[in-house]
């Protein structure tokens, strides 16, 4: 009785385990190319000869849960082991984006351990960017030398399932653009809020707007996540190109406006997607000098005190669909 209780609770209980910081380097993988171009962004695909990324899986099962409650580790999957196959299996991978990757090896992980039930990956890609090197007709990019970006990473998740009949299902995907920092030194403005004897934020009708943001997308079909179909497949550097024209284009009241245009204009460039998300935080510098004698424009600036203001927000298909009949009355 006593197990079959145990049993019962574990089906409803959070129970994982796994590896993080799986740090893979491939080399040569497939370019990828093909994609959908973009008036906002120059970018038109990765040679991907560096395919980079740190990874993190965990894995999830009945079948872990007396590791738990008995020590009894004969069903373990040791995480060294996770670590191994997933840099063993970068060797086999033919596709050319991250986010085929993480359900390839996921795939395989369900394939190889029958008593896995489900499979959660998540990673962010190192971007390496080719050097300018001199040539007899100008400046040319390096095919053997790169820098790698560190702040600015695309990222992707996935979660697979085995189904009652053992064959594998994409529960949840998503890709994204982790780390963009962005600062616009004029034509951001903030005003209009609630005033009590809390307020002493003076109202700013030009001010200069650092943020860091985060965007998430989910596609209609988890599919074009993959990059088979590369025109079907949405690049992390088109989405942060987007959002810095967006930033420069408008003269924004807010964030929380900001980036809601920047979400109506990602899904009007993608309509393969579903939803975007943000995840945003408010740097902006503090005032130290307001005039400086070089430049009538010139400030002087430093970072901000440790509070800092965010916001979250999603935007979908329908909000793009109101707004555009806004536009057209």
């Amino acid at each position: 009785m006593k197990t079959k209780s145990v049993q019962k609770v574990a089906t409803k209980r959070t129970m994982y385990y796994g590896k993080a910081d799986v740090f893979v380097y491939r080399t040569y993988a497939k370019p990828l190319k093909g994609i959908r171009e973009i008036p906002e962004s120059s970018f038109r695909g990765r040679s991907n000869i560096i395919f980079g990324m740190d990874i993190q899986v965990a894995i999830k099962g009945n079948a872990f849960l007396s590791s738990f409650t008995e020590g009894d580790n004969t069903q373990v999957v040791a995480t060294d082991s996770m670590k191994n196959f997933i840099l063993r299996h970068a060797g086999d991978y033919t596709g050319a984006t991250m986010e085929g990757f993480l359900e390839f090896v996921s795939k395989e992980f369900l394939q190889k351990y029958p008593h896995i039930e489900a499979v959660t990956m998540s990673g962010q890609q190192f971007p390496f960017n080719e050097v300018e090197i001199p040539t007899e007709s100008g400046f040319a990019p390096s095919e053997l030398v790169f820098r790698q970006g560190l702040v600015e990473q695309p990222s992707a998740s996935v979660q697979v399932e085995r189904t009652a009949d053992d064959q594998y299902e994409v529960i949840e995907q998503t890709s994204g653009v982790k780390g963009l920092r962005l600062i616009k030194v004029k034509g951001s403005s903030f005003y209009g809020y609630i005033k009590d004897e809390y307020t002493t934020l003076p109202e700013s009708f030009d001010r200069p707007l650092f943020i860091y943001l985060d965007i998430n997308w989910h596609y209609e079909d988890t599919d074009d996540a993959k990059g088979d179909q590369p025109d079907q497949y949405v690049c992390a550097e088109q989405v942060a190109h987007i959002a810095q024209t967006l930033f420069h284009q408008e003269d924004s009241p807010s964030i929380q406006n900001l980036i809601y245009k920047i979400g109506l204009r990602v899904l009007k460039r993608f309509p393969q997607l579903a939803e975007i998300s943000f995840v945003s935080n408010n740097r902006t510098w503090e005032t130290i000098v307001e005039e400086v004698s070089y430049s009538a424009d010139g400030k002087v600036f430093t970072d901000p005190r440790p509070p800092y203001g965010f916001q979250g927000f999603s935007v979908t298909k329908e909000d793009l669909a109101l707004a555009e009949a806004e536009e057209e009355k």
